[in-house]
């Protein structure tokens, strides 16, 4: 298995044409009303990077929709935008069949180097691996591990997936693991990996005015999911509330239909302190982020959170699981703090010690925002990128 260090790679002077396949937020959300699209915090970034290198690539962004929308033809001068009309009955059902026809359909006419796949959620990647062309994928979230371990029942969404994303990273030219914790995961299947981290929204270094409320304002952010974690993590934090007048803010998508999602409701119903706020768009979540004494992130299995990234650029303090690639973002005691998410003591610990220490908070924050400015700016990332796409070409793949 070649495992490549994105920095060994031989650089190229040709400009290159990229196609970029990656989720319009317009169709995750079934917001067909707007006339932008709008994208990922981490694709973002990195379309960020790549408008500010218009003499060394071209960048054709993809994003497959169940309606025909309206869409601007660009969005830098080096970066185009298609929308992708896609039935709604080709989509998953039909292993994304529908979505891998339309887009090779549009890379007739651009004529891309390289075709790259953003994410294994969706149908991204499995559209990126038949689109003709030589490919490659970001792995964002670890289908085959979280189907694991959410003990996916066979033809659910998560068992689908997860056999998309197997079929996909044999298939694929080289993946990009954001984490040590997926190169590990993949690289049994995959040809070729690198280690590129996601780049941050510089917005957020920018403009983001800290006004930490009182009392203290603890920070979940995550989908109401299981391996989320949020209810080991409130109740073990629940007995801190005798000493520490703090409260709580839950930031994700809510389904209040699923079992899981019902009990934390339930606990936020008994606990006035508690408050789930729901999916909140990037300028709500700067306003919190403003606020914010921490950001908590308990889950039990994650890739290399954007949240994490987010917070750490806006001088918020970080207290997070042990767990997958967290570590190649925290080093516990420099920049953030991990907990055991299986251990009530030791989040409550961690937790009890952050809301006594505001200076200890302090020095975490101003490391981590320092650790942002080394290595995850957006033109830091797609440089990275740009090596990587080389590298894929120069080897002369056949696909």
């Amino acid at each position: 298995m070649n495992q490549t260090a994105w920095h060994t790679i031989i650089p190229s002077l040709s400009m290159l044409r990229v196609a970029l396949i990656t989720t319009d937020n317009r169709e995750d959300r079934r917001d067909y009303s707007l006339e932008l699209p709008w994208f990922g915090t981490s694709p973002q970034a990195l379309l960020d990077g790549f408008a500010a290198l218009p003499d060394e690539i071209e960048v054709h962004v993809l994003s497959c929709a169940r309606r025909r929308l309206s869409s601007p033809l660009q969005l830098a001068p080096n970066v185009f935008f298609h929308s992708v009309f896609v039935p709604s009955w080709a989509w998953l059902k039909f292993g994304y069949l529908g979505n891998i026809i339309a887009v090779r359909r549009h890379l007739r006419d651009i004529r891309p180097d390289l075709v790259h796949g953003q994410g294994t959620e969706r149908d991204c990647a499995i559209s990126a691996v038949f689109s003709g062309y030589p490919n490659l994928l970001t792995l964002h979230g670890n289908m085959r591990r979280l189907a694991k371990l959410a003990g996916a029942k066979p033809w659910s969404f998560a068992s689908i997936a997860a056999t998309l994303e197997s079929l996909a990273l044999r298939l694929t030219g080289g993946v990009i693991c954001l984490s040590t914790h997926t190169r590990k995961l993949v690289s049994p299947r995959a040809k070729r990996t690198w280690i590129i981290p996601n780049g941050v929204d510089q917005r957020l270094l920018q403009t983001t005015h800290r006004e930490p409320s009182k009392p203290p304002l603890i920070l979940i952010i995550g989908d109401l999911l299981p391996n989320k974690n949020h209810l080991a993590f409130l109740n073990a934090i629940l007995p801190l509330r005798e000493t520490n007048p703090f409260e709580v803010r839950i930031l994700g998508k809510v389904n209040p239909e699923t079992p899981y999602a019902a009990e934390v409701i339930r606990f936020a119903d008994q606990h006035p302190w508690c408050r789930i706020e729901g999916f909140v768009n990037h300028s709500e979540l700067a306003g919190f982020l403003s606020k914010a004494t921490m950001l908590a992130i308990p889950s039990l299995e994650e890739n290399l959170p954007m949240v994490i990234l987010e917070a750490m650029a806006a001088g918020v303090p970080v207290a997070a699981s042990n767990v997958g690639g967290i570590p190649d973002l925290i080093t516990d005691g420099q920049v953030g703090r991990l907990f055991d998410p299986r251990n009530p003591d030791s989040m409550r610990g961690i937790i009890s010690h952050m809301l006594n220490n505001p200076a200890h908070n302090l020095m975490l924050a101003n490391a981590a925002i320092a650790r942002i400015h080394l290595h995850h700016l957006p033109d830091t990332i797609a440089r990275q990128h740009l090596e990587v796409y080389r590298n894929i070409l120069s080897h002369g793949m056949a696909f």
